[in-house]
């Protein structure tokens, strides 16, 4: 009973600590609320209000027809344009495409002489570039065959296929990003929390006078687990009702209380591998250069990136034995796609094991280090 009265005292002290440093509750805030809307409202996955010019040459019905295709959200009102200003405006980065369409489209088309179309792309414009270029060509493709009575054929074709999104009917980037953005800000701050705190109080000299009380290592450790561990789920909570379902509309049809739960298992690994990580660095900057090189791949190839599937088979092994790979699987499944705890359990039970083997790692050096 001692045990859980010294965790717990110690557990406050970490917490009144946090109350008084103004600067970590100013990130904490920063991190949870600005840094998820940010990116989550303006970043756009896909082609978003490109601009487009048109050189109409051929002055037809059909060219005419191919300019009201390109239509918002995905193009901007096509603007129309001399023939004599197109290396101009592609020059000056005005447009990121400038359509040609050449004299006597129409005629050479209906003659069957295969005319060509230039679509000319400012591809500085990396975001959009490509992807906008097909899009042009797929909605030009699909007036061409319906302008040459080629769509009842395809209509008629023995094979249709018909492809529905499920959990994002509309394909929201911003949905899925938006939480990806609070578990890669659970993720630094779980290490970084833990980390500076273990390393501020050998500083400071206040681990000398824990080491002076009849406490264990095991007691420190569980102490700044769970009071980190408590902040940042609070924190969590509070981002995805206020910021992700409130601010940004994202409709999230999971138990919230399941994903909670999951959040704290995960940092209880997280806050362990900080710890770990604190017991090999001797100041608080070197454990900021210890900890990129931990951070960055738990953030880039956990899935939320990058799908798994799309990297080397030896790299997706590897990522197994990260908690971040089991963290973002989870929250997809439970937030989006509603799935129970008899749906994910085998990632909840991997990322449990993770969690117990990074903390006897970490309490066997924080013993050591204690020790020396």
């Amino acid at each position: 009973m001692h045990k859980f009265a010294h965790i717990l005292r110690l557990g406050l002290k970490e917490l009144t600590s946090l109350r008084h440093d103004s600067v970590l509750l100013l990130f904490l805030f920063y991190a949870f609320t600005v840094a998820i809307y940010m990116p989550a409202a303006g970043s756009v996955i896909g082609v978003h209000n490109a601009s487009v010019a048109i050189v109409d040459e051929d002055q037809s019905a059909l060219s005419r027809q191919l300019a009201q295709a390109l239509q918002p959200p995905e193009f901007q009102t096509p603007v129309l344009l001399p023939y004599a200003q197109l290396d101009q405006v592609m020059d000056s980065g005005q447009y990121t495409f400038v359509i040609n369409i050449p004299a006597r489209f129409q005629t050479d088309l209906l003659a069957a002489r295969q005319p060509a179309i230039q679509v000319n792309v400012d591809a500085t414009a990396m975001s959009q570039a490509f992807m906008g270029a097909g899009y042009i060509g797929r909605i030009f493709q699909r007036e061409l065959q319906a302008y040459g009575g080629q769509s009842d054929a395809a209509s008629k074709a023995p094979v249709q296929l018909t492809t529905r999104a499920l959990f994002n009917t509309n394909l929201e980037g911003g949905w899925f990003l938006a939480v990806i953005q609070i578990v890669n800000n659970v993720t630094i701050l779980a290490i970084i929390l833990t980390g500076t705190a273990l390393l501020r109080e050998r500083e400071h000299g206040t681990l000398d006078h824990l080491l002076v009380l009849p406490l264990t290592a095991m007691e420190i450790m569980l102490a700044k687990i769970w009071s980190n561990l408590l902040v940042v789920v609070l924190c969590t909570w509070l981002s995805l009702e206020v910021v992700v379902k409130g601010a940004l509309g994202v409709p999230l049809s999971g138990s919230m209380s399941l994903f909670l739960l999951v959040t704290a298992v995960y940092l209880f690994a997280s806050t362990a591998l900080g710890i770990f990580l604190a017991t090999l660095a001797r100041s608080t900057p070197q454990f900021g250069l210890l900890a990129i090189p931990v951070i960055i791949p738990m953030l880039l190839l956990s899935g939320g990136s990058t799908p798994l599937d799309s990297m080397p088979q030896w790299l997706q092994w590897v990522m197994q034995g990260s908690p971040s790979t089991h963290f973002v699987s989870l929250s997809a499944a439970i937030l989006f796609r509603d799935a129970g705890l008899s749906v994910v359990w085998p990632d909840l039970l991997a990322l449990t094991a993770i969690g117990l083997l990074f903390f006897v790692i970490a309490l066997a050096r924080f013993r050591k280090s204690l020790a020396s």
